[in-house]
């Protein structure tokens, strides 16, 4: 599968899942605009896929604040003449009990999870649809497929971003514009890391490959709806989670 020529953003790119994404679709052709809050991560990343001979450039990028988002959009098109591919792969959650979340806590999963996605997607979808071309990815959750204990907010905001794909699927595709989801389960990221061990252990129990999925491997599943194998295949919903969630 290649993406040869074409300019792909990718959020979250300094670590995990947007990390391997980067990665991935450099090797694959494209020119990468890694994003990410965190300035450091972000520019190892792309250094890295710069050293290997392909093409990658940071921008910062803070997806809750609008006002970032439109100073990233300036800074992206200063150097490109449009974007292609929109890998929408930041987020962020933590395990608690709803009755114990806080409206701040809510506010932050909504924003990075849904919100902050959905303003990226309108500053860059104007240049796609007078290109007459685009694929948007956006990495939800299965979380926000069947639910998630402890998750409630973040799968509810994770469900909300499957369903604004689908329905911009609708908007979008008589421009030749692709819009797909990825739902990974339990990654082998940092985030991940930071959930205690049982938890850990427990959704390797619960996931019939009794493993945890690796970053590349999501990062993969990206690249299959970001390149023309995907041409044809628009507002569908893929699980890459080692069959802890099988759709009916």
């Amino acid at each position: 599968m290649r993406v040869d020529n074409k300019v792909a953003i990718v959020t979250g790119a300094a670590s995990g899942i947007g990390h391997a994404t980067a990665e991935t679709l450099a090797a694959a052709g494209a020119h990468v605009i890694a994003a990410d809050i965190n300035d450091e991560g972000g520019e190892k990343t792309a250094k890295a896929i710069r050293d290997k001979g392909q093409k990658a450039d940071f921008f910062h990028l803070d997806v809750t604040d609008p006002e970032s988002i439109n100073k990233f959009k300036a800074a992206v098109l200063a150097k490109v003449p449009g974007v292609d591919i929109m890998a929408h792969v930041a987020g962020w959650g933590k395990i608690q009990p709803f009755v114990e979340n806080t409206p701040d806590f809510w506010d932050k999963v909504l924003k990075l999870n849904l919100i902050g996605p959905i303003y990226l997607t309108r500053a860059f979808l104007d240049g796609m649809i007078e290109k007459q071309s685009g694929r948007i990815v956006f990495v939800s959750s299965d979380a926000g497929r069947v639910g998630s204990l402890g998750e409630t907010v973040y799968s509810g905001a994770k469900g909300g971003i499957i369903a604004f794909g689908k329905s911009l699927t609708r908007e979008v595709a008589r421009y030749n514009i692709t819009v797909n989801s990825v739902c990974p389960g339990p990654t082998d990221t940092p985030l991940l890391a930071a959930v205690p061990e049982k938890h850990r252990e427990a959704f390797v129990r619960v996931t019939p490959l009794r493993r945890l999925a690796k970053p590349s491997e999501i990062a993969d599943a990206i690249l299959f709806f970001a390149s023309d194998r995907a041409s044809f295949v628009t507002g569908q919903v893929l699980s890459v989670s080692g069959g802890l969630v099988i759709p009916g």
